[in-house]
Parts: structure tokens; sequence; C-alpha cells
């Protein structure tokens, strides 16, 4: 079991560094913002904004991430049921393996 726990250790060091990564991006972006914020020059209202205006019937920005990761988590679900349902009827195949696969 000694590969295992190399293959955690190696998995952990992964998602840490990608982490840390994450961390540096998403707070050189909040300085980015600020700094666009303030260099924004301020529009006029356009006397005809109101007719264009869509975005109130738009999704908002963290519903779509939402959404987009719930559909992620129950396909990566499926995908982990397919794939034991797979070890399971390939069982009879490997060593120490029962001799009927499961129905």
């Amino acid at each position: 079991m000694a590969e295992w726990t190399i293959a955690q250790d190696i998995q952990n060091e992964v998602l840490n560094t990608i982490r840390r990564s994450q961390d540096a991006v998403v707070e050189a972006i909040g300085r980015m913002a600020s700094t666009v914020q303030a260099l924004r020059p301020e529009l006029p209202e356009l006397p005809f904004a109101d007719a264009l205006s869509v975005g109130d019937k738009l999704p908002k920005p963290e519903d779509l991430v939402r959404s987009a990761y719930n559909f992620a988590e129950q396909l990566l679900a499926c995908q982990r049921t397919f794939a034991e349902d797979v070890l399971k009827a390939t069982e009879p195949l490997l060593p120490g393996g029962t001799s009927k696969a499961a129905a």
C-alpha cells in the first residue's frame, strides 16, 4: 500500500498547488478590477437605455457558475457509478473474483 500513499501524497500536492495558484489569480484579478474601476470614466446615461436593458432577463453570473458545477457534480457521480458497475461486471476476470458477474 506504500504506492497508494505516494499516489495520495502526489494528489494532495497537486491540489494544494492548484489552490495556491487560484488564490494568486483571484487576488490579482481583484487588484486589477479595483484599478480599472478607479480609472473608468463615469459614462452618462443613455436616453434609450431602458429599451436596451436585457440585464434583468439574463441569469446572474453566480447562478450560471452554480448551475454548471451542479451539472458537473451530477455527471461525475454518474461516471463514477458507471465505472464501479464496470468493475463489478468484470470481477470474475480479476484474481480472486467471484465466478459470476453481478446482474
